[in-house]
This record gives structure tokens, sequence and C-alpha cells, in this order.
């Protein structure tokens, strides 16, 4: 967005959520069914050293995108490395227009989010660390009176895997994984300020209006939240939505009226609106409060009162 200066984001306890079922276990305070398996999730054999495409399109079908491997392979294999790279994955999973969401690293996140009903993408060390021998797979489901999960891996549809081997290799790749989920559905183990971080990036590919609805489904669950709102704002006035770019700057100043970055925004809405008198207004106030976006809030504001008084000449009538 022009002049748009990005907010600070509210770090907070994330509300905590999952699924229940009897018999239940509760893992970080929240409760959980002993055991449960995503028996829909596409299984595609893995070719050699392809594993990151079809796991990849496993959690993409999974989450509404109709993808192949082969469709994927340019996107995230690299063929000097015989491999792919986890942000490649990341990549192009936000370019198929979804939120790849990276977990906290330790086992609890992926069994919470497979009782959320989210398969969940890691990567793995086969081999040593030394010898390192690279592997994505796609954890589907856990039993934890049998100690093991459930993955799709290589040409393996229902690999079962005690808990202790899946963590050694687990371990040896840093424990990385992550869920790729459509835009308005969060994780069970969503943390704001992440969340918020990982659909900001996806508004910078150019996609607003996923970061939209992602960014609605992040107030949905914290509704105090001014990063989700400021987002939202944003990608609402990308997407050139202006109601709703003012209507969640103006929200945002009901909380907090001293924001000059929201002013700041506001003022630039009003004048894509040609509302002159109140543009400036705006502009005025965010150039006032001053602080670090002051540079931006004063050119902001030269800008709109050259407009207007553009608008206001007579030669500008017709």
């Amino acid at each position: 967005m022009r002049n748009s200066v990005a907010a600070a984001l509210i770090l907070v306890q994330a509300a905590l959520a999952g699924c229940a079922s009897v018999p239940t276990v509760r893992i970080d305070d929240v409760a959980v069914p002993r055991s449960h398996e995503i028996t829909d999730v596409a299984f595609f054999p893995q070719e050699d050293y392809q594993c990151g495409p079809a796991s990849l399109a496993e959690v993409l079908s999974h989450a509404g995108v109709d993808v192949q491997p082969e469709q994927l392979v340019s996107e995230v294999f690299l063929p000097e490395r015989k491999g792919s790279l986890q942000i490649e994955m990341v990549a192009a999973a936000r370019r198929h227009e979804r939120i790849p969401y990276v977990l906290e690293r330790n086992r609890e996140t992926v069994i919470r989010e497979i009782a959320a009903g989210h398969p969940v993408l890691v990567l793995q060390n086969l081999g040593l660390g030394w010898l390192p021998v690279w592997h994505y797979a796609v954890v589907v489901g856990y039993d934890l009176d049998r100690q093991e999960f459930v993955l799709r891996s290589g040409r393996e549809s229902r690999l079962a895997t005690e808990f202790s081997v899946f963590e050694r290799t687990w371990q040896r790749a840093d424990h990385w994984a992550m869920v790729s989920l459509a835009p308005d559905r969060l994780p069970a183990t969503a943390v704001e300020q992440n969340f918020l971080i990982t659909v900001a990036a996806v508004e910078r590919l150019g996609k607003p209006g996923v970061a939209a609805r992602a960014y609605m489904a992040a107030l949905e669950k914290w509704p105090e939240s001014i990063g989700a709102r400021f987002g939202l704002a944003n990608a609402s006035y990308a997407s050139g939505n202006l109601a709703a770019a003012e209507e969640n700057y103006r929200e945002i100043l009901r909380a907090d009226a001293d924001n000059a970055a929201v002013w700041n925004n506001l003022a630039q809405v009003l004048a894509d609106q040609h509302r002159w008198t109140e543009a400036e207004t705006a502009a005025q106030t965010a150039v006032g409060l001053g602080g670090d976006v002051a540079p931006t809030s004063r050119q902001t504001l030269m800008e709109i009162q050259r407009n207007a008084a553009q608008a206001s000449s007579p030669q500008a009538s017709p």
C-alpha cells in the first residue's frame, strides 16, 4: 500500500484449540484423542529424489488445491541438490494461495495439528548427521498408546513409525515441520505474531485477497489483534476495497487513537475517494503524532494538499 508503514505486531499467548474425543489426553492443556488418523490425505508415490514435490502435493491437495506432484517439480525441485529446500516448499505453498505455517519444533505441536485434521509435512534425515539423507514425508496420524506416527512416506501410503525412531530422524533435520492450509483456516497451534508474519509474506507476493481471508480468520481467534486488523485494512486497500480499508482503520483508531501509521493510511484511503478535507485532517493528525512514521506522514500530507488544490482549481473543471 502506498505510504503504508508496518504496525508493530502484538505478541499474545495463543488461544489453545483442539479436537475432543473419548478417550482423550491433554497436550499443552488441550484435550486430544488418544489416537487419530486423517484418512483422506492423497498419496503420491515418491520418485527418486522427488519426495518434496510429492509430499507438498499431498498437503496442498488436502487443503483444496488441484495439483499433481509433477506440476510442483519445477517449483521446488533443485536438480543440483537432488532435492528441495524448505524455503522452496514454503514459497510454493504461497504461490498456490495457501498459508504455509512452520510449526514450533516439538512432537506435541504435530500431534495437536493432526488431531485438528491438519496433515503435517516434515523434513527428516534418514542418514546420519555427517552423511545426511534428506527426506520429506507427511504425518497423517498418531497413536499415543502404540507410541507411533502414521506417515505418507516414499512408496509407503501408511508407514507406522515409532515415536522414538521418528524423533531421531526428525531431530537430525532440526525438527522442521509445517502445515499448509486454506486462508480461512488457522493452524491449531498458531501463535499470533508468527501467523501474522506468515500472512504478510503471502500479501507481499501480490495476493491481497488471500491475505485478507487469513487476516479475517486471525481476527476470529484474536479479535483484539491490532496487527491482524491493520493487515486486513492494508489487504483490503490493495484489493481496491476502500470501504473495508476505511472501516478497519477506523476500528483500530477506536482502540488506539494515537497510532500515527493508521492515521496516515486512513488519510490515503480518504484521499483516494477525493474526500480532501477529511483526508487532510487525518494526515495532519498523523504528522502531529510524529514518531518513526513522521517523514511518511509529512509526504502524505503534502501530496493530499497538492492534489486537493489541483482538484479545486478552476482549470481542473471540465
